[in-house]
């Protein structure tokens, strides 16, 4: 048998480079750093209502992992996709766009 094959798998060192579509990114503001490495970035988007054609104001929250805690309530942030972290975080924190200023 192949020793490159186990089992009828590949080994994973012997799998080709799989090319992955773009991650997920949001953008919004930190509403809330209160956790440990974690903070609550809020995601408004504007739709319109499908038969009255108004525009509606709609929010979204998302836990999102902070490991160096330098996101602050306020600050505009990206946010990417990553692996499941707990039950509720499924994104990294990616860049601080826009601190708040302190006073």
């Amino acid at each position: 048998m192949n020793p490159e094959v186990q089992g009828g798998r590949v080994h994973a060192s012997r799998r080709p480079e799989v090319q992955r579509g773009r991650a997920q990114t949001l953008r919004g503001v930190v509403v809330g750093d209160k956790m440990a490495k974690t903070v609550i970035v809020e995601v408004r988007r504007t739709v319109k209502h499908s038969l009255y054609h108004k525009s509606m104001r709609r929010r979204q929250r998302f836990f999102v992992h902070d490991e160096k805690k330098e996101a602050k309530v306020g600050d505009k942030v990206i946010a990417i996709a990553c692996r499941p972290l707990s039950r509720h975080k499924h994104f990294q924190l990616f860049k601080v766009l826009e601190k708040v200023s302190e006073q």
